[in-house]
């Protein structure tokens, strides 16, 4: 079996009550994909150095959260919120009438995704959250920070009427590339930030070699659900049985030790919850995708091995339950292996 490509894609819109979400299906269309999800302020351009990484028999379907990249921005005085982004994931279930999903989030499409597996574990058959587990939780400083988004809000919003009468500022592509890398604390290099600039940037029609940013602005001061030790606790001991996977920059703060106690609850609990440290700062995915690669591929065999033709024939009984299905497969790859080895 082969790894996904970057020039098999097809690109995908999906109505909501406000516009549509924007999206790239990448591989495998005659099967339910993985669904991947950005984080803030990022697109789905995120996950471009990681998909030709992946095996070629599941597609990945990744997807612009409202405001960013290329899908459409929320109705002129709404508010951005974390709790509205998660139905982002139920939108796409239903659009394409899938019972269960697969999720991989960075960043806040990982909060989005761990909340969302918490909240209806049942419909989520394995979960990939790259350099994050939860919400940061409440302090003085994130109080300070929503009053300050609050007020900044307003400002955004009224900006925002004037963008029909006037282009938004614009910059060289060199100046977009290092506001890019400064806005993500530099976790993404300069030379990387092509792989979002395509779908957040457009040439100004004044200035030649010119550009500005296409992003909401709104969604710089969204509102994340709040979160205290308690409640992130609770949420961990959702996640019983659900395939779980989290890998975490080592240069990066996102996993600290507010989220001890939920690993620890996972740890304990989740018999298929898994969590590796790599090098890198928070877009590790992104700036070293061949050792993310190395722990998400084995995890995708495991939990969403590829099909084989006649192999339960073998073992007799086409009802046999989820556990017991991957169980006779791996046996099947087992022997398909040991037949290798002797010839």
């Amino acid at each position: 079996m082969g790894t996904l490509s970057l020039s098999n894609y097809e690109d995908v819109s999906i109505e909501t009550p406000w516009g549509e979400l924007s999206g790239r299906w990448y591989g495998n269309r005659s099967e339910r994909p993985i669904l991947a999800i950005h984080g803030w302020m990022d697109n789905l351009g995120s996950f471009d150095r990681l998909i030709p990484l992946l095996p070629d028999y599941l597609g990945v379907l990744c997807i612009d959260l409202a405001g960013h990249g290329c899908s459409s921005s929320l109705p002129p005085g709404v508010h951005y919120s974390a709790d509205d982004w998660i139905l982002t994931i139920g939108r796409v279930m239903k659009a394409y009438k899938w019972q269960k999903v697969s999720l991989m989030g960075h960043s806040l499409g990982g909060i989005l995704s761990f909340i969302f597996t918490a909240l209806g574990p049942h419909r989520v058959d394995l979960l990939i959250t790259l350099d994050v587990l939860v919400s940061p939780l409440e302090s003085a400083e994130s109080i300070k920070m929503m009053a300050n988004f609050m007020e900044r809000h307003l400002v955004e919003e009224e900006r925002a009427a004037l963008a029909g009468l006037r282009e938004p500022s614009t910059y060289s592509l060199s100046q977009l590339r290092h506001m890019l890398s400064k806005g993500s604390n530099n976790s993404v290099p300069p030379e990387l930030t092509h792989h979002l600039m395509y779908r957040t940037v457009a040439k100004s029609k004044l200035y030649p070699d010119k550009f500005y940013f296409t992003r909401d602005g709104r969604t710089k001061f969204y509102s994340l659900l709040p979160m205290n030790p308690g409640l992130a606790a609770e949420l961990a001991r959702c996640i019983k049985d659900t395939p779980y996977l989290v890998i975490k920059g080592s240069k990066s703060s996102f996993i600290g030790p507010a989220c001890d106690e939920s690993i620890s609850i996972l740890k304990s609990q989740n018999p298929h919850f898994e969590i590796y440290e790599l090098p890198g700062a928070h877009h590790v995915h992104l700036t070293c995708p061949d050792l993310c690669a190395k722990h998400i591929v084995p995890f995708l065999r495991r939990h969403r091995p590829p099909k084989v033709e006649g192999w339960s024939l073998a073992y007799g009984d086409a009802a046999l339950s989820a556990r017991e299905h991957r169980e006779a497969q791996e046996r099947f790859f087992a022997r398909s292996q040991n037949r290798q080895h002797k010839l």
